[in-house]
């Protein structure tokens, strides 16, 4: 997927917070949720709808004004796409991009001559690195839906070749207890451990909770954290928080775990996502994310140039 607007964005991070969150007094029931600092909702943005691509319809959380960037993550797109639009030949480097599909499928073309298609409940993790064009268009009639993520890589990474993971979705673990599912696309939930490597350490737990249930997950305490609704309302962080509806980012504050409570007549269903703060300079250019601008300089002469890792992009076209 590509950015639409191609501006230079320049972020300069600070040390990840490191303050521990205000300890809470806990019976000895409490302590059964497996974390003593629960996460609170430090912010709330709903992803409106734009246009992005070709003809498709996305709702940005993250890379919008209002949440430029939540280290080490560069973008959250929830996409809708139906033939004839889509997300034509496009470049990338520097990060990896997670394209997870919730209806239909969509067809992947690259330079390098991989092509592949995802269907409900699949996963692509595509590392640009150095360089890498493709094209990203749906694989039927109807509306095709996922979730695309953007995580960034470190300086050491940004300039390594391009690879893959797919994740066919029943090879994708799953957990289940007290009426919470949790399909584990990378990380650890409920004791199962996700069998996909991220050079950025993430975790990526997609949730469903029947109506009247409560769900507790641990967090590295030193990883940013985010919560993607979408479907349902729920509670989150604590009990007297008011519900929040589909389509809405949580930025997590500081702790070590997440609580959430569906006290709603119909299941709520969210993505939690977390990672390890990279604490680099992040200079973007639409679909170029390096650590100088000078680096951002040299990207475009190569891509411009076909050099450097685009050599294939002054002869290649999807099909």
């Amino acid at each position: 997927m590509r950015a639409s607007v191609y501006r230079n964005f320049v972020f300069r991070l600070h040390p990840a917070t490191t303050a521990k969150a205000r300890k809470i007094t806990m019976s000895e029931s409490d302590q059964s949720i497996g974390f003593s600092a629960p996460r609170l909702v430090a912010k709330k943005v709903l992803a409106k709808l734009q246009h992005e691509g070709q003809g498709a319809v996305v709702r940005r959380s993250i890379g919008r004004s209002e949440l430029k960037f939540l280290d080490p993550f560069l973008m959250l797109d929830e996409f809708s796409v139906s033939p004839p639009a889509g997300f034509p030949d496009h470049p990338h480097r520097g990060f990896e991009t997670v394209t997870y599909m919730l209806q239909g499928g969509i067809t992947h073309q690259d330079f390098a001559g991989h092509k592949g298609t995802i269907h409900t409940g699949d996963v692509q993790w595509m590392t640009a690195g150095r360089g890498i064009i493709h094209s990203e268009m749906p694989a039927g009639e109807g509306e095709q839906k996922g979730l695309q993520l953007w995580i960034n890589l470190s300086s050491r990474d940004k300039m390594i070749e391009p690879g893959y993971q797919e994740l066919l979705s029943h090879d994708i673990r799953t957990a289940e207890k007290d009426g919470v599912e949790v399909r584990i696309i990378a990380g650890k939930s409920m004791g199962v451990q996700s069998p996909v490597y991220t050079r950025t350490p993430t975790m990526y737990l997609d949730f469903t909770m029947k109506p009247r249930t409560q769900m507790h997950q641990s967090i590295p305490e030193s990883w940013n954290g985010f919560v993607y609704i979408i479907e349902g309302e729920g509670v989150f962080g604590k009990q007297s928080s008011s519900p929040v509806t589909a389509h809405h980012v949580l930025v997590l504050g500081p702790g070590d775990g997440l609580s959430v409570w569906n006290r709603a007549s119909t299941p709520l269903r969210f993505v939690l996502i977390a990672g390890q703060p990279i604490n680099e300079p992040v200079v973007q250019y639409g679909p170029f994310v390096m650590n100088t601008q000078a680096e951002i300089d040299r990207t475009l002469e190569d891509y411009h140039y076909s050099k450097n890792g685009f050599e294939m992009a002054k002869y290649w076209r999807s099909q």
